[in-house]
Parts: C-alpha cells; sequence; structure tokens
C-alpha cells in the first residue's frame, strides 16, 4: 500500500527524518511507533500532502503520491480540527464532500455512523456541545465516512473511557476486515500489541527495528524462561542462574531461570523431577522493546 524510500524532511537545521525507508502491506495494521520528537508527525503529514519531503520518494500502491491520492486517504489527527460552531450534521457533510462523497450519499452515511454511535439525535448539535469524548466520535465518522483505502489513526484513543475505546477498537478492526489498510500511531504499546501485525520503530529521524511484530518481539528475547514445579526445585548446574518468584505473588514453587546456552530439553528434565507444572519462555513486552531500543539508541 505504502512504500517510503529515503524520507528526509528538515526544519531549519533539525533534521526531523534522516532517510527513512519503510513499507506498509495493504491490508494490514501498521503499528508507527517512536518516542516524541522521532518524526512520526512529519512523515504523517508527508503522507497526507501537507507537507512535502525534501528529498525521498513516497509509493501509494505502487504510484508516486500524488494529489489525488488524498480521496483514497483518511486521517485521524492526534490534534483534532473540528469546528466549534458548526453542527454535527452541517461538518459532517461539508468534510464528506470534500473527499468527494455526492450529498446524497455522504447524508445517507452521516445517518449510519451517527445512529451506530448513538449520536444521530445530537445531528443539530453544535460541535462546542459536546464531551470530548462524544467530540471524538464525531472526529472519528469525519476520518473514515468516505471509506478510505488507507486510514492514518494518530493516538485514536485519546479522550476515551474504557467503554469507548473498546467501541472505537472494534471500529477499527471491523474497517480493516472490510479492506483499509491502517497506520496507527500510539504511545499505548498495549494496543499495538492488541492490534497490530507489522511495527516499525523510529527513533530521531531513523529506523530502529520493525517487521513481523511477533518476529520483532523473538529477537529481544532473554533466555529466561518462567517455570512452576509441585515441590522446591534446585538448578542442576551451577551456570544457570535463577530466582525465587514466590516473593512477587507466584506459587510456591515458581522460578525464574536463564540456563545461558544450555540445552532447553535438561532444563524441561530438571524441572520434570520435581513435578513440572508448567513451563513457559519469557517474552518481552513492546512497552519493553521500545524502552530498551531507544535508550540503546
Amino acid at each position: 500500500m505504502i512504500e517510503a524510500k529515503g524520507i528526509v524532511k528538515s526544519y531549519g537545521d533539525h533534521q526531523a527524518l534522516k532517510g527513512l525507508d519503510l513499507s506498509i502491506k495493504e491490508g494490514s495494521i501498521f503499528g508507527l511507533l517512536g518516542p516524541n520528537g522521532a518524526g512520526k508527525t512529519s512523515f504523517i503529514r508527508i503522507l497526507n500532502q501537507i507537507l512535502a519531503a525534501d528529498e525521498g520518494e513516497v509509493y501509494f500502491k505502487g504510484q508516486a503520491l500524488k494529489a489525488e491520492h488524498i480521496k483514497q486517504i483518511g486521517y485521524l489527527p492526534e490534534e483534532r480540527g473540528l469546528y466549534p460552531k458548526m453542527k454535527i450534521g452541517e461538518q459532517l457533510l461539508y468534510l464528506a464532500q470534500l473527499k468527494g462523497l455526492s450529498k446524497s450519499t455522504a447524508q445517507k452515511r452521516i445517518k449510519e455512523w451517527l445512529n451506530r454511535f448513538e449520536l444521530w439525535d445530537r445531528k443539530d448539535a453544535k460541535v462546542e456541545s459536546l464531551s470530548k469524548g462524544l467530540a471524538q466520535k464525531v472526529q472519528f465518522v469525519a476520518s473514515v465516512i468516505h471509506e478510505p483505502e488507507l486510514l492514518i489513526l494518530d493516538e485514536p484513543f485519546t479522550g476515551f473511557d474504557p467503554v469507548n475505546t473498546e467501541v472505537i477498537k472494534n471500529e477499527i478492526l471491523g474497517l480493516n476486515e472490510r479492506g483499509a489498510t491502517i497506520i496507527f500511531s500510539t504511545h499505548r504499546m498495549e494496543s499495538v500489541e492488541e492490534l497490530c501485525e507489522d511495527i516499525v520503530l523510529i527513533n530521531k529521524g531513523s529506523r530502529l527495528l520493525g517487521g513481523k511484530l511477533h518476529t520483532v518481539k523473538s529477537e529481544y528475547k532473554s533466555g529466561w524462561f518462567i517455570a512452576e514445579t509441585a515441590q522446591a526445585w534446585q538448578a542442576a548446574k551451577p551456570s544457570w542462574e535463577s530466582e525465587s518468584l514466590r516473593s512477587k505473588g507466584q506459587g510456591d514453587f515458581s522460578y525464574r531461570i536463564n540456563i545461558g546456552d544450555d540445552a532447553k530439553e535438561e532444563l524441561i528434565q530438571s524441572l520434570l523431577n520435581s513435578g513440572l507444572i508448567s513451563f513457559k519462555e519469557e517474552i518481552p513486552s513492546l512497552n519493553e522493546i521500545f524502552i530498551q531500543s531507544t535508550q540503546d539508541a
């Protein structure tokens, strides 16, 4: 869907993007991650043609990105941009027509979406009269009403309580199931782990890591395992590091073990002799990977 090659963007002496390369598969939910100031917003604005890259190329479905592609893109910005004095229905109609919808098609879809979010009876209310959460829902509708092929979501859950976060999350999954490719930019790593197939982490304008989420997590495995046994267990080799997890709220015989370069099978056999109940490899969370990789960089 999207391929970026060697994207460079500077603001005066500050280089926000330093030859960024990335590829986003059609039909995927793609996590665009990075700390504040990493260059995420600059890249998103280039995709939306709000800004132009100083160097490099962006391709949309194999074609060089151009003005006509805007109607195939939906964008939910982190800093919301609704007109507070306009009525909800009039505002959505205006924004939908800017994206190329006819008046009749726009009105039909507005009614469908506002009914879905239980806002149809508020269609004549001004945006300024809405709570932050309801205004966020209107902004979401404005971003998706033209059924974009590419949907860019920048911190989409900001301002939502847990119930409405789940509502929006389900809508995002539904749009993806119906064919939309989604770029998901957020600092909420638990949402990325739940929703995204592929990710890229950028820092100071450059790519740090990326790929399939499960592959990235596997690359950061540290060799630690979590085991629970029926009886007290003693490490069979001096080289094996271990700590009891009892003090951390685990069972009486729970352990965190690192076997270095030794065989996993030998460890399992040792644990079986103490009545092995459960055994799993410790996989770092995306939040831990985010912190470690950016600190290392």
